[in-house]
């Protein structure tokens, strides 16, 4: 005679497949949060070292006007420089307080510079990735990758004239967080709007336009009307990635 099984018997296997559910529902949330956390981590990573960077050798990295005294000269890049041809090889900054994002490709030998001082890990060529004076940024090439994204990484500059989809602020010396774009800094969308509230009501003022830590303006991260428009919010209803973000005056 067959037998089927008794409810006491499926109550169990319910209960062990809500279990289950659960369990990898709750996993997902925390490996998310792991990874948001990533950016902020990374962020306090090397704003800390470029901090330690300017108190050993007064001056910030990329912008530093000896950087050839300590590092040697790459006599392929910057032959007018003063200093010994020498390795890993490097160029001068000049010196101006500001990662300028047009002088000596102080934005990438940021990145070149800061690894050279060990103060963090990574080997950065300190050229663009589309031609050696060129201003494109590939994480993992001349500047750092996140763990918040493989296709997401830092970039540094000092106050680039905002585009078109960024609020209309001064940034001084900041770093962005994004994807690629060619021929240009990290700008492209990394994060979906949660995201970029969870990490700003965090760190700041929760607001996409105010504050140290901003995202996109006029796109699908927020409903700001224009990019002067500094009191628009993120839009929490959309889930897909549409947010990079720039934490500003950092140092």
């Amino acid at each position: 005679m067959r037998r089927g099984f008794s409810l006491v018997e499926l109550s169990i296997v319910l209960v062990i497949l809500g279990l289950l559910v659960g369990g990898i529902l709750a996993g997902r949330s925390l490996i998310r949060a792991s990874e948001l956390r990533a950016v902020t981590t990374e962020f306090d990573r090397y704003r800390t070292a470029t901090l330690a960077f300017k108190d050993k050798y007064f001056a910030l990295p990329g912008d530093m006007p000896n950087a050839t005294s300590f590092w040697g000269k790459d006599s392929s890049m910057c032959n007018w420089a003063t200093g010994n041809v020498g390795a890993p090889g490097t160029c001068n900054g000049n010196g101006d307080g500001m990662i300028s994002v047009t002088s000596s490709l102080e934005r990438h030998r940021f990145w070149q510079h800061m690894s050279f001082s060990a103060l963090i890990e990574g080997d950065y060529t300190g050229l663009g990735s589309d031609s050696p004076s060129g201003w494109e940024v590939t994480p993992g090439i001349n500047a750092p990758i996140s763990k918040f994204n493989p296709s997401a990484g830092w970039s540094a500059s000092a106050n680039p004239t905002p585009h078109a989809s960024q609020f209309n602020v001064d940034y001084g010396n900041a770093f962005f967080f994004g994807a690629k774009v060619s021929n240009s800094y990290l700008r492209a969308p990394v994060a979906t709007p949660e995201n970029a509230w969870n990490i700003d009501t965090k760190i700041d003022d929760g607001n996409p336009g105010s504050g140290r830590f901003l995202a996109n303006a006029n796109n699908s991260c927020t409903n700001a009307a224009t990019v002067n428009d500094f009191s628009a919010s993120y839009r929490l209803n959309i889930s897909t990635v549409q947010c990079a973000l720039i934490f500003r005056k950092v140092f």
